[in-house]
């Protein structure tokens, strides 16, 4: 008797196509996927005494430490008229996206590993629910670079030669490239871990380490000026492209360089279907080897 899928609505197979982001399927399970937002939303401070108020107070006491030690005792310059305060928080805000989407995916398989052995859903919902739930820490992340932005340039005493362009238009772009990126990234070493757990101790330190090789806390320009041989360290680095850009966006310092977000976006959507195929391929035995 011949064995036919005609009368199922659904077939679920381990058989994948290589490539396989079914935006059909995901589609079908959004609700489960907000459900997943929601979820590390509610649960990531709570129990906590300041709660959401964690959002805020990570980027202004890390851009107020980054101002005293890189700009007044290493007196690293900040760009003509541009706040060092402000600069900092600007380099935080922008990275902290990236870093959040890329640490939260990075051990989706390990984490989870108790669901995924027992019922079925599109694995790949679960880092992109880490992605969206980021979405909205960065949304009020940028709130609160808005207002000290809004109070440096309008009320002190001092003029600051700073003011937004027309290419802040290409911030949703931008954002999706850092979101693109960090989940590829993710997908890739949470695929990995799988078998090497050494890489879950590896990511925080490997995190902090990129951060110094991002120009996060310090201009481009500026590496350029002092090691001129190693610049093309951060060069071509797609998140230190990304980290410049915001800056010249919001400050209207340095010409924006569309060559270099061009070669950010092939590098994120090449990254990001890497992963993809990585993860496919871990997703249909990993619960044999985690």
């Amino acid at each position: 008797m011949k064995t036919t899928h005609e009368h199922w609505l659904y077939v679920i197979s381990s058989k994948k196509k290589l490539i396989d982001f079914n935006f059909k399927e995901i589609w079908r399970y959004r609700d489960l996927l907000f459900l997943f937002v929601k979820r590390d939303i509610i649960t990531l401070y709570k129990q906590t005494v300041l709660g959401p108020l964690w959002y805020l107070i990570q980027p202004l006491f890390t851009s107020l430490i980054f101002t005293l030690i890189f700009n007044n005792l290493a007196d690293i310059p900040t760009g003509d008229g541009v706040p060092n305060f402000l600069f900092n928080l600007a380099g935080i805000t922008s990275w902290n996206y990236f870093k959040e989407c890329l640490v939260g995916t990075s051990d989706t398989f390990k984490k989870n590993e108790n669901i995924f052995g027992k019922v079925y859903f599109p694995r790949v919902i679960m880092p992109m629910s880490v992605v969206v739930s980021n979405l909205l820490k960065y949304g009020i992340q940028l709130v609160v670079f808005l207002g000290f932005y809004v109070y440096f340039v309008n009320f002190t005493d001092k003029a600051f030669n700073v003011f937004p362009t027309f290419s802040l238009a290409l911030l949703p772009i931008l954002i999706f490239l850092m979101a693109l990126l960090g989940l590829g990234l993710g997908m890739i070493i949470s695929s990995m871990t799988t078998k090497y757990r050494d890489l879950t101790f590896l990511v925080q330190f490997g995190v902090q380490l990129l951060m110094y090789g991002s120009a996060v806390m310090y201009p481009m320009s500026y590496f350029m000026d002092k090691l001129p041989n190693y610049y093309w360290l951060i060069e071509w680095n797609p998140i230190a492209i990304l980290v410049e850009t915001f800056r010249t966006m919001v400050f209207g310092v340095g010409d924006l360089d569309f060559y270099k977000l061009a070669y950010t976006m092939i590098i994120s959507a090449i990254v990001f279907l890497i992963g993809l195929v990585i993860f496919n391929k871990t997703e249909k035995s990993f619960i044999d080897t985690i």
